[in-house]
């Protein structure tokens, strides 16, 4: 039980790390914005997303230093070695897209539903470091 549990983990480490490493490249590619008609009617959610990734993208530091982040945090995980300080790193990033897709496209449950599946992939990759991290937070009973 165990080792399958560990294979496991090493799997989602690998696959999350992955996901995270492509994510943070795609930041650095640029692409080309569809056209739109205008005549046609931009519904208000899409207004808000164009707005908060336009405003993070228009800064000129913050869209590459999340790719940075999402790339760092990604390696770490999927080097096996590092992978509990990647999922503390990637942890605000994952609540952050997670609460991105509930507040700004809540009537898309499958995008819903794999943004939690992230967050939760990256809870249980830090929950599975339980034993030492138990010796940081919690007081030693003495």
């Amino acid at each position: 039980m165990m080792k399958s549990i560990r294979i496991l983990v090493i799997v989602m480490r690998i696959a999350f790390g992955g996901l995270f490493i492509y994510a943070g490249v795609q930041k650095f590619i640029p692409k080309e914005r569809p056209k739109t008609e205008a005549s046609a009617e931009v519904p208000d959610n899409v207004k808000k997303i164009r707005s908060y990734i336009g405003g993070m993208k228009q800064t000129g530091y913050f869209w590459p230093m999340l790719g940075v982040v999402e790339i760092l945090g990604g390696l770490l995980i999927a080097t096996q070695l590092y992978s509990l300080l990647g999922a503390f790193i990637l942890l605000p990033v994952t609540l952050n897209i997670f609460l991105f897709h509930i507040f700004l496209t809540p009537d898309d449950v499958g995008e819903n539903a794999l943004t939690a599946l992230y967050l939760m992939a990256n809870i249980s990759l830090i929950a599975y470091h339980y034993q030492p991290l138990k010796t940081v937070f919690l007081k030693p009973k003495v």
